[in-house]
Order: C-alpha cells, then sequence, then structure tokens
C-alpha cells in the first residue's frame, strides 16, 4: 500500500461535509413536515395520520443514525489528518480506514431511509391514482 498523505482523507474531508449539508437538509425538512402533521393531528385524530407520524419518525432516525455515523467519519478524518501531520503513519491508517466504514454504513443508512421515503409516496401516489375521477 503507498503512504496515505494529507490529500486523502482530506478529500474524504469535503465530500463528507457535503453529504451531512444534504442531511440537514432532510432533517430540516422532515421537522417542517412533523409540525404540520402535529397540527392536522390536533384538528382531526385520523389514522391516516398516525401511520405517516410513525413513517416520518422513522425516516428521522434513520436521519439522525446517519447524521452521527457521518459525523464520526468526519472526525475521524481529521484525526486522521492530525495522525499524519505527527508522522504517525500506521495509526492514520487504522483510523481512516475506520473513518470509511462509518461513511459506509452512514450511506447504506441513507439508501434505507430513501427506501421508506419512496415508499411513503407511493402510498400518495396510489391514494391519488384510486380516487381519480375522469
Amino acid at each position: 500500500m503507498e503512504e496515505l498523505t494529507l490529500t486523502t482523507p482530506a478529500v474524504l474531508f469535503s465530500a463528507i461535509s457535503l453529504i451531512m449539508l444534504a442531511y440537514t437538509n432532510r432533517f430540516l425538512a422532515y421537522a417542517a413536515v412533523i409540525r404540520d402533521l402535529h397540527a392536522k393531528y390536533l384538528k382531526k385524530k385520523d389514522k391516516v395520520l398516525m401511520a405517516q407520524i410513525q413513517n416520518i419518525k422513522q425516516r428521522l432516525y434513520l436521519t439522525r443514525s446517519m447524521q452521527i455515523f457521518g459525523i464520526s467519519s468526519l472526525l475521524l478524518c481529521v484525526l486522521t489528518m492530525f495522525l499524519i501531520y505527527i508522522k504517525q503513519q500506521t495509526l492514520g491508517i487504522w483510523v481512516f480506514g475506520a473513518a470509511l466504514i462509518l461513511l459506509i454504513i452512514s450511506l447504506s443508512l441513507l439508501i434505507m431511509e430513501i427506501q421508506i421515503s419512496v415508499k411513503a409516496l407511493e402510498h400518495h401516489i396510489s391514494d391519488i391514482e384510486n380516487n381519480e375521477t375522469f
């Protein structure tokens, strides 16, 4: 294996920062949806609303986990850069490997969250199609 330089974790650092921005945007969108669902539920306690609330709750928890693993990966990238800086190459390689694993977990959770989101949207589409009148 070639020597790990500051460039490699620095590139990943940039990518993770952009991913975290996307995760934060998802989180903020869910917060707005939850507030809207909460207001609707207070007006009319409906089973459909409860199902939507459960779905968004599951997606919110997945997003939280995605953020935790992504931030942990970012933290380990910074630690890797520090270890390379203080000439602890071998330890830096291991820490960088752990950062990659955490990023893989974060992205895997994103795939799960997207699948849940698509199912929720398919439910809305089928509801529209079933109530369609011409």
